[in-house]
């Protein structure tokens, strides 16, 4: 036996995008590790990367190419799928234009040659495309509009920090390699506070745990930002460098920090306990991806952007708040225009209603890369039936998730062990090379490798037939004489030249006027609590798998719905229950939990339609205040019986 160790870099869609040592035997991979040498990584993965060779090597992997024959899918050659996608390619946009044809491309892979895909569609069309963003687009908006730009202090900033408010944030989950950085400063003697509604595992990891209600997250902000003013704890020139301070003052002064405290649903010493950490600073805010994925998304964040503004913890060490790193902020992407060009865009929160609905022309045709919709976007049947009802719908996949089950042809991928590529991360700035650890499985090709393919069958064969190794060095232009070429990165991971150590340490903002944009007008209605015995359906990130890349043993049964015993009077802990919305219904486990909220039923995220999991059949189709981010956890439910109809 001879072992040899190959890295490589996780592209899946996770803040971290850790290092990978792969052990490979005879071209089989036999082991995962973390990379020591990566400083994020530190050696460790999380439970999902960790245990990826079950699916890599699972034996429902798709290795031939699929094509609809009548209702079934069936095996075909590369050659024959091919062909048939290229000839009606052109015959819709010969027809119809440009606008008929779809394609949606989501994060199942983070990956930067992914663009090229975006790159091929555009210049054969272009083509319609999605707008917004389904995870983060209400968070960047809001940050876009408070300071200009989103991104992050370095990720060790936070061992210069006195107070680390993680606000909406299950690390253990969705930013497992902070962990050891907030043990540290905890350690050091930083006080960590968890603010969220819902009871999870980061709370053994902090100080102080504030479980507001659902949606509250306005009000708490704004209470915190009472006491701030009222007990003259705001920074003396933060006038200077933000707009609407006066007004921004006079909204949180409006109400009492026990009034604040009670639309939160938060005892008023709580928040003054909070506040009062908060003013000593430095102190940093980490925003969760959660809290803005509401009907005020936007708002929300902008509210606890706010914080950091008037309480002088913007450009400081230690400070900052931190929402998003800018993942593709390092690399060239400038050839790629995307909605400047599109002849159409269609709010990805709204794709399977806006598929259906679009005319003159109708969309006839779609593509989907690096993603699973039906499972993972709101109103799961709309998704579903706009696939299935096109002419022509491409799914490319490594299994067949409940997308691929709906096209037309599906083109087997490969995993990310098989990949080559770039990656940057949204939890932190460095930058790695994905490279294949071993050899891709038969029959299977890259995305770019499908482009290659399907460039010269519909003219586009010279603008795409450049190898990786030319497309990457492409992709690091901006970086590749600041230490961050391709040959250093082959070397090992490298921090992206071009971000701060801290951001807006000059007090400048790239606004228009050059200040911070502070929120000063608030919706009345976003401050409105639900009726007490409302309840609220919520999907969450699980640390068994990402997203929707569940093994089918994984879903079977029906899914289980956690919630507090007295949210689910007469009914039974374990009982199968029917959760009914606007939008649809499932039936589910219940599952009591005396430590979470009155008023929440929590399921996993990315269950499957097929197996009857997918919490998405619940969440109606609708975009945030701002950014186009879905509305995924303001969803109304109730509990009946199973056995009603």
């Amino acid at each position: 036996m001879t072992l040899q160790q190959r890295r490589t870099a996780c592209n899946r869609d996770c803040p971290d995008a850790c290092g990978i040592i792969a052990t490979v035997d005879d071209d089989r991979i036999v082991r995962l590790q973390g990379d020591p040498d990566h400083p994020i990584t530190r050696g460790f993965l999380c439970h999902r990367t960790s245990r990826f060779l079950e699916r890599h090597y699972d034996p429902e992997r798709l290795t031939s190419p699929l094509i609809r024959r009548g209702s079934a899918l069936v095996p075909t050659s590369w050659p024959e799928a091919l062909d048939f996608i290229a000839d009606t390619m052109l015959r819709i946009r010969a027809e119809s234009g440009g606008a008929a044809i779809l394609h949606y491309r989501c994060g199942g892979s983070l990956g930067l040659m992914k663009h090229i895909t975006d790159y091929f569609f555009e210049r054969f069309g272009p083509v319609t495309i999605k707008s917004g963003d389904i995870c983060s687009g209400a968070g960047e908006a809001a940050q876009l509009a408070d300071f200009g730009q989103c991104d992050s202090h370095d990720i060790f900033d936070l061992l210069n920090s006195k107070t680390i408010v993680i606000w909406g944030k299950n690390l253990y989950t969705s930013s497992v390699h902070l962990l050891p950085i907030v043990r540290a400063a905890r350690h050091n003697g930083t006080r960590v506070f968890l603010i969220d509604p819902v009871y999870h595992r980061t709370v053994g990891a902090c100080d102080t745990f504030l479980q507001p209600r659902p949606g509250g997250d306005i009000a708490l902000a704004l209470g915190v930002a009472r006491w701030l003013f009222g007990h003259g704890c705001t920074d003396p020139a933060a006038a200077t460098y933000c707009d609407h301070f006066a007004e921004f003052e006079s909204l949180a002064m409006s109400r009492t920090v026990a009034a604040w405290s009670r639309l939160a649903d938060v005892p008023p010493r709580r928040v003054a306990l909070l506040a009062a950490s908060y003013a000593e600073g430095p102190s940093a805010i980490l925003v969760g991806w959660g809290l803005q994925r509401r009907t005020f998304g936007a708002t929300t964040v902008r509210a606890l952007d706010a914080l950091a503004a008037i309480s002088g913890n913007l450009g400081i060490p230690g400070g900052g708040i931190s929402f998003y790193y800018r993942r593709r902020g390092a690399f060239d992407l400038d050839f790629v225009r995307g909605e400047a060009v599109a002849p159409r865009t269609i709010p990805e929160p709204l794709l399977g209603r806006g598929i259906l609905d679009a005319s003159d022309p109708p969309v006839r045709m779609v593509w989907v890369t690096a993603a699973n919709p039906v499972a993972m976007l709101p109103d799961s049947h709309s998704v579903a039936r706009a696939l299935e009802t096109r002419e022509l719908t491409v799914v490319v996949d490594s299994f067949l998730s409940d997308s691929a089950l709906r096209a037309h042809v599906v083109l087997p991928t490969t995993t990310m062990l098989e990949e080559d590529d770039l990656v940057g991360s949204y939890g932190h700035h460095w930058l790695a090379d994905v490279r294949p650890v071993a050899p891709a499985a038969a029959s299977v090709k890259s995305d770019y490798d499908i482009v290659q393919a399907l460039a010269p069958r519909v003219g586009l064969g010279d603008e795409f037939s450049a190898d990786v190794s030319t497309w990457k060095t492409r992709l690091l232009r901006r970086v590749a004489h600041q230490g961050a070429s391709l040959e250093d990165l082959q070397r090992g991971p490298v921090r992206n030249p071009l971000a701060q150590q801290l951001l807006f340490a000059d007090r400048r903002f790239p606004t228009p006027t050059g200040r911070v944009n502070l929120i000063h007008q608030i919706p009345p209605e976003s401050l409105t609590p639900a009726p007490p015995d409302s309840l609220m359906a919520m999907a969450f990130s699980t640390e068994k798998t990402q997203g929707s890349q569940w093994r089918r043993k994984q879903q079977l049964g029906p899914a289980v719905a956690r919630v507090h015993p007295e949210s689910a009077q007469g009914f039974r802990d374990g009982e199968l229950v029917k959760i009914v919305s606007a939008t649809g219904e499932l039936v589910v486990r219940l599952a009591f939990d005396d430590r979470q909220r009155r008023g929440v039923v929590l399921m996993d995220k990315g269950g499957w339609l097929s197996a009857g999991r997918c919490a998405n059949v619940l969440v109606a189709a609708q975009v945030t205040d701002a950014g186009e981010c879905a509305v995924y956890y303001d969803t109304p439910v109730h509990l009946q019986r199973a056995s009603e109809s």
